[in-house]
C-alpha cells in the first residue's frame, strides 16, 4: 500500500473504517482501501438508517462482495443524519473511490472529543503490518 492510500486527514478504527469531520459534530464514515481489496468486487451496501442511534464498536450494517460478507461497525456513537444513497444504483463507488463518492453514512457524534481517539494513518498503517 502507498501512503496515498491512507489519507491523512481522517482517523480509522482496527475494524478497517475510516471517519472524516464533516462538520462540529458529524462525521462521514466508510471502509479502507485496505478492507475494499480485501473484499474485492462490492456489490451491495446494508447501511444503518437515518435517524438510527449507533454504539462505537457495534455492527450496524453489512457490506456484500463477490467474495463474502462482511459487518460494517459503528466507528463512533451517535445518530445516523446522512446514508450515501448512490450506494443503491452503484455499490462499486467503495471500490473505486472508498474515501470519496463510496462513503457510506453520516453520525452525529454523542461526544465529538472520541474522534480524537481513533487512529491517525500512520498508526492505522503500523497496525496493518
Amino acid at each position: 500500500m502507498s501512503d496515498a492510500s491512507y489519507p491523512t486527514d481522517l482517523r480509522y478504527t482496527p475494524e478497517h473504517e475510516w471517519v472524516k469531520s464533516t462538520g462540529e459534530d458529524t462525521v462521514r464514515v466508510g471502509i479502507t482501501a485496505f478492507a475494499q481489496e480485501a473484499l474485492g468486487d462490492v456489490v451491495y451496501v446494508s447501511a444503518p438508517s437515518i435517524g438510527d442511534a449507533v454504539t462505537a464498536g457495534d455492527s450496524c450494517g453489512e457490506v456484500e462482495s463477490t467474495k463474502s460478507v462482511s459487518d460494517l461497525y459503528s466507528p463512533l456513537s451517535g445518530e445516523v443524519v446522512a446514508v450515501n444513497d448512490a450506494l443503491d444504483a452503484t455499490p462499486e463507488l467503495v471500490n473505486s473511490d472508498p474515501y470519496g463518492d463510496g462513503w457510506i453514512f453520516e453520525v452525529r457524534v454523542s461526544d465529538p472529543a472520541t474522534i480524537d481517539g481513533l487512529m491517525d494513518a500512520t498508526a492505522y498503517e503500523g497496525q496493518l503490518g
